[in-house]
């Protein structure tokens, strides 16, 4: 309650106060919207996990909340001033680097220290490329860091359900003010730390056993496969992935006339699908534990076939 109430509180006064255009998001070539909105809400919602785990008195590794700060600090001079693509993901790969060893510190190894490192730097990013539909980012976050709390209670990690719930909570104090017609955006000050705590969190739950160490990837598969098949299928066909662009599944979506409220109850209920998938799977033995994520891959293969589809026939009649 403390991290929604003073998430939606601030993030309301953000949207409408002077402080508004601090930030603005002006409308290019990846953008789905027509007109400059505020991209400051992701300060109101990370001043409502702060009052969350103010009450939850977390005890993470120093290096945690240096990579975290740092990743804040970049960011929202990125929302203010503007950063080169080359300056924000040295930026990434820093605070990954800071954070990895703390994260797994007891589990020392190379291969598994790079693979942190390597997770942590492209949820930063990935969660920023999926920051472009009214109430999307928001909602992931409410239904992922859900599904963490959940699990990490269902384990007897008490505190560290706390931590995520209170994510859960400010995301949807956010929320308030982001679905559609948004009048407030994240920016990459709340997109780039959420996809951050996404991956941090999900190797901390591994690690302590809270979950199995495909939970994560299936919670947040939503934005982890749209982001990973569209940065894959940009890069075979030789296009500059470090431009802008409306490529992503989700964009195609709003294109194809379902639109950012459309996009987002659709978005919601996958979202919700994935984390209760996730949380009922887990029950399983091993042999059918696998046979579940068989199937939800066959699910995601299916969709991406029918936007394909639906997106070339758009292409044809508009051509």
């Amino acid at each position: 309650m403390i991290s929604f109430i003073v998430a939606a509180l601030v993030v309301g006064w953000l949207a409408r106060s002077r402080a508004a255009r601090i930030a603005l998001d002006e409308p290019n070539a990846r953008s789905l919207h027509v007109a400059a909105v505020p991209r400051t809400g992701g300060i109101g919602l990370l001043l409502g996990v702060a009052a969350g785990w103010s009450y939850a008195a977390p005890q993470l590794p120093w290096a945690l909340w240096a990579a975290l700060g740092l990743l804040i600090a970049v960011s929202l001079l990125d929302d203010v001033r503007g950063l080169s693509a080359a300056v924000r993901l040295a930026a990434h790969l820093l605070a990954a680097a800071l954070a990895a060893p703390a994260l797994i510190s007891g589990h020392e190894s190379m291969p598994l220290l790079a693979l942190a490192v390597f997770a942590i730097s492209w949820m930063c990013n990935l969660y920023n490329f999926m920051d472009g539909s009214d109430g999307l980012a928001g909602g992931m976050a409410v239904s992922g860091f859900l599904a963490y709390a959940i699990a990490a209670w269902l384990a007897g990690s008490v505190q560290f359900a706390l931590l995520n719930l209170a994510v859960a909570a400010a995301a949807a104090g956010f929320l308030l003010h982001n679905f559609h017609p948004a009048r407030i955006f994240l920016g990459d000050a709340g997109a780039v730390p959420l996809g951050f705590l996404a991956a941090a969190f999900g190797i901390t739950g591994w690690l302590q056993q809270d979950w199995t160490w495909w939970f994560p990837l299936l919670v947040f598969s939503p934005f982890i496969v749209d982001a990973s098949v569209t940065l894959a299928r940009r890069l075979l066909s030789g296009a500059r992935v470090w431009e802008a662009h409306r490529d992503h599944y989700y964009q195609r979506l709003v294109q194809l006339g379902l639109g950012h409220r459309g996009t987002a109850l659709a978005g919601y209920a996958l979202m919700a699908l994935c984390g209760l998938a996730a949380l009922w799977i887990m029950t399983l033995g091993t042999s059918l534990q696998y046979a579940a994520l068989a199937a939800a891959g066959v699910l995601y293969v299916a969709l991406i076939v029918a936007i394909e589809r639906a997106w070339r026939a758009r292409q044809a009649t508009h051509a």
